[in-house]
């Protein structure tokens, strides 16, 4: 397939109004939508085609609770690197949408897969986890073309959530996903609008 400058413009807008959503409508998700869009993560690179990821939709009520609870205990604790302004600064930004996101998903890297038969990944185990973050981030592009906002949230004890999830010991978490409908409509990150942090350009160096 020949991809045009039409396919170019639409992926540009798609990265433009990729957000870290923390503030969601409580509004269910279409089972059609998320199959969509697990169809797409599908569609993720991987290492020696390992395929690492793995996915849980949180769903029981107690469980999203103890996530949230480690979220509210790890962000504690965050919190006490910064003094003054800096911590006031910290203390009021809303770091997570655990309690509004109609869809949590908590995204782990099988760090023994069969699959991919160690193809790639002997000088650079961590090519695993890299793989599932590639397929977060597909899933970040695609949830973005269907109108959809998702945060990862990366203030947590990961080994308490796959305490909490049961998981089994080759399972690492890599990412806390909150996903749902976007309460607000904006191309300026969260931080930025904030002042916590201006987006910084990309260079790319000649050496």
């Amino acid at each position: 397939m020949k991809l045009t400058e039409t396919h170019r413009h639409a992926l540009q807008d798609i990265l433009q109004w990729r957000r870290d959503v923390r503030h969601f409508l409580t509004d269910p998700i279409p089972a059609e939508t998320l199959e969509r869009l697990r169809a797409a993560m599908a569609l993720a690179p991987s290492v020696g085609n390992a395929r690492p990821w793995r996915v849980l939709q949180v769903t029981t009520p107690a469980l999203r609770q103890a996530v949230i609870a480690n979220f509210e205990a790890a962000n504690k604790d965050a919190g006490t690197i910064y003094t003054g302004e800096k911590r006031t600064a910290y203390n009021a930004l809303k770091l997570a949408g655990l309690r509004d996101a109609p869809v949590h998903l908590a995204v782990f890297t099988e760090e023994t897969p069969d699959e991919g038969h160690g193809l790639g990944r002997q000088t650079m185990p961590e090519m695993l986890r890299y793989s599932t973050v590639a397929a977060i981030h597909t899933l970040w592009l695609a949830a973005r073309a269907e109108n959809l906002g998702l945060g990862w949230v990366s203030i947590l004890d990961p080994g308490g959530v796959e305490r909490i999830l049961d998981v089994p010991d080759s399972w690492t978490l890599t990412g806390y996903l909150c996903l749902g409908k976007a309460k607000f409509d904006d191309d300026t990150p969260l931080l930025a609008q904030k002042k916590w942090q201006k987006n910084t350009p990309t260079t790319w160096q000649d050496i």
